[in-house]
């Protein structure tokens, strides 16, 4: 029987919990509801990302067609499916059935900015996860399915977002709770969207990161 969410954490104190603002978003509270909170994630042993020979490669080979969700099977690797409905002015590569992208342009969210991408220098612009592999694992995905897991990886509805690389690095595996977007004005969206994605596969979020939602969104 697989280990439920309930049996690996323990959901925060909330004896005296904030009153919600009156200008909080709508939804919010809704979303906040669907949620497992923490005080903080554990630590969860297993997390191997490498798919090398003898590594555990838990999340499936990285950006692969085959999974279980949308535009999978679709002959495109899910970076580029990723890369060419998130870019603009974008040009691909000839004979790949407007499929392999080389160069567009990026009105990245995390920064504000605009960046240019090309295949020339394709760490410019990088796939986040916006609630990040390994935090994932330790916030409930080590009891999922290899086939849950990949799907997961792959979600390009919910869970994908092109954004600048320097600003993917810098994010890693955090939350909100510890990093937000420097470009203020996506804050508030980025942080819901971190909690819409940790309600729809019923992962777990600190006390921190709802927190982090709240003052970003009723500002």
């Amino acid at each position: 029987m697989n280990t439920t969410l309930a049996d690996v954490f323990t959901v925060a104190d909330t004896e005296e919990p904030a009153p919600a603002p009156t200008d909080a978003p709508p939804g919010l509270d809704q979303l906040n509801a669907a949620l497992t909170v923490v005080d903080e994630l554990p630590t969860v042993p297993g997390y191997d990302r490498d798919c090398g020979k003898g590594n555990g490669c838990v999340f499936g080979t990285s950006w692969t067609d085959n999974y279980t969700g949308p535009d999978s099977h679709n002959g495109c690797d899910t970076r580029n499916d990723i890369l060419r409905t998130q870019l603009i002015d974008v040009r691909y590569k000839p004979n790949t059935h407007d499929c392999k992208v080389i160069s567009g342009t990026l009105n990245d969210p995390y920064t504000g900015t605009t960046i240019a991408f090309s295949t020339e220098k394709p760490s410019a612009v990088q796939v986040d996860h916006v609630y990040p592999l390994a935090r994932g694992w330790r916030a409930g995905a080590a009891t999922w399915t290899p086939e849950q897991r990949v799907a997961f990886a792959n979600d390009t509805a919910s869970n994908l977002l092109a954004s600048e690389g320097k600003a993917n690095q810098a994010k890693s595996d955090q939350g909100p709770d510890t990093w937000l977007p420097p470009n203020t004005a996506f804050r508030c969206e980025y942080a819901q969207n971190y909690l819409a994605v940790a309600a729809k596969y019923h992962l777990a979020v600190t006390v921190g990161d709802v927190d982090a939602a709240r003052r970003e969104c009723t500002r």
